[in-house]
């Protein structure tokens, strides 16, 4: 009895195993019809960033914002769409904030300078702070000199 219970245990474990990996956990399981449109689908959800996320892109969003966004994109491909066309059209419609990798133009200058002025800022005040700190330094060394004589 007890080695029926056993191996109904084992059974129960390994079916739950399977489908616990199957398929059914891929977000979007369609297919298209060639490789070269496959990969440039891929390639587009991956650049796309989910709007309701924001931290995602639309290929690994599981909400259904996403879900819409990523039919729309294979239906504009399947149209004959470019992957500039496609693009263009998602950055209309949701701004540069969509693209993971948006282009230097006047709207995103601030994001992609941001960065380039932090850090100059930055050594700035560390220089000012150890040219600071130097003068306090030699200041002293006078300031012992003074009563050391």
């Amino acid at each position: 009895m007890r080695a029926r219970a056993a191996s109904f245990l084992i059974a129960a474990l390994a079916a739950t195993l399977l489908l616990g990996f199957s398929r059914a956990w891929a977000i979007a399981p369609e297919q298209m019809p060639t490789p070269q449109l496959e990969a440039r689908y891929l390639a587009l959800i991956h650049g796309f960033r989910c709007m309701q996320c924001q931290d995602e892109s639309l290929a690994d969003s599981p909400v259904n914002l996403a879900a819409d966004m990523r039919r729309q994109v294979r239906d504009m491909l399947l149209a004959g769409k470019t992957d500039q066309q496609i693009r263009d059209f998602m950055v209309s419609r949701y701004g540069y904030f969509i693209l993971f990798k948006p282009p230097f133009v006047l709207k995103t200058a601030w994001l992609w300078l941001t960065p380039g002025v932090l850090l100059l800022v930055g050594v700035i005040a560390a220089l000012t702070v150890i040219r600071r700190r130097a003068a306090l330094v030699a200041k002293d060394l006078e300031d012992n000199d003074l009563t050391d004589a």
